[in-house]
């Protein structure tokens, strides 16, 4: 926290909040990591490309008005464009990838130079799958750094709503695969206590749920919170390449689904007390997780 002295005799020092700039802080991981800001006290500025699509108004509880919340226009691929969301930001959170093309950002010197000359203490870095330019420039600056490596969200789930609610069903391969799925608020949780707090710095988190789940094990935890029988159909990889390019998934993306869907490896099946030796709390489950979301898995 930043304390500035009070110059009036016999007055307490005022505090004032720690400001917090949060890229990608529309998207899955970054909203989550703005609500956790929040609720520990701090501002928020909410870096996007398109400001009239951010909407934090559902995060009021901890922002009153909504005024902890300043929305900004700002484009990791384009540098220059963060020197005024950058002014007075003690931490800064980054995505490694342009949030228009999904291409792997080459901006990382100039991002890392940019928030050391506005005084940037802390970064945190969500890791894309892998090592990538800006997330190596990152590690190689002289700021404090940690990299979020989360396992599968467990948002992605919601990409089986449109046939749950047409059918009860679920279609996919490889039904007998674990997977250590996060919520995607422990996340944001990890990411929020990296960029308020000293000791994380020069840190690498792999972050994953509290328990290792089948596809069946997700969906009978779905069908329990709507209310509803969930049948599951395991296709094959044929099937599954042929639903996956029906959905308009790029190649390069099949690869990896059917990379990590058929062989996953250990890191991805295996629960580790992250989020609770992070955060102080226990890492959520996805029973809590389908409590919170069951009314995209209703038939309308």
């Amino acid at each position: 926290m930043t304390n500035n002295a009070n110059t009036t005799p016999n007055t307490a020092p005022r505090t004032t909040p720690d400001l917090f700039l949060v890229a990608g802080a529309t998207g899955t991981v970054g909203r989550q990591t703005v609500r956790e800001l929040l609720s520990r006290g701090h501002l928020v500025r909410a870096l996007t490309r398109d400001p009239d699509k951010a909407d934090f108004s559902d995060f009021s509880d901890f922002s009153g008005s909504g005024d902890g919340v300043e929305v900004v226009r700002g484009d990791l691929a384009d540098p220059a464009s963060l020197v005024p969301a950058l002014e007075g930001v003690t931490g800064l959170h980054l995505i490694t990838f342009d949030g228009g093309g999904f291409a792997a950002l080459e901006t990382g010197p100039e991002i890392v130079e940019l928030a050391a000359k506005a005084g940037v203490r802390r970064i945190t870095v969500l890791n894309g799958g892998g090592d990538t330019p800006l997330q190596d420039a990152v590690m190689a600056g002289d700021i404090a750094w940690t990299v979020l490596m989360p396992v599968e969200f467990m948002a992605n789930a919601l990409e089986w709503a449109q046939g749950i609610r047409a059918d009860d069903t679920v279609r996919e391969p490889f039904v007998g695969r674990l997977s250590a799925m996060v919520h995607e608020g422990d996340i944001g949780a990890v990411a929020a206590v990296a960029l308020s707090e000293d000791g994380h710095g020069g840190k690498s988190y792999l972050i994953t749920g509290p328990e290792a789940l089948t596809i069946q094990d997700k969906a009978d935890a779905l069908a329990a919170a709507r209310g509803r029988e969930i049948e599951v159909v395991e296709l094959t990889e044929a099937q599954a390449l042929e639903q996956w390019r029906a959905a308009g998934q790029p190649e390069e993306v099949i690869g990896f689904l059917l990379e990590v869907y058929g062989n996953t490896p250990p890191e991805g099946r295996t629960p580790i007390g992250t989020v609770a030796e992070v955060t102080g709390r226990p890492a959520r489950t996805f029973a809590q997780w389908a409590a919170e979301n069951a009314d995209a898995f209703r038939r309308v």
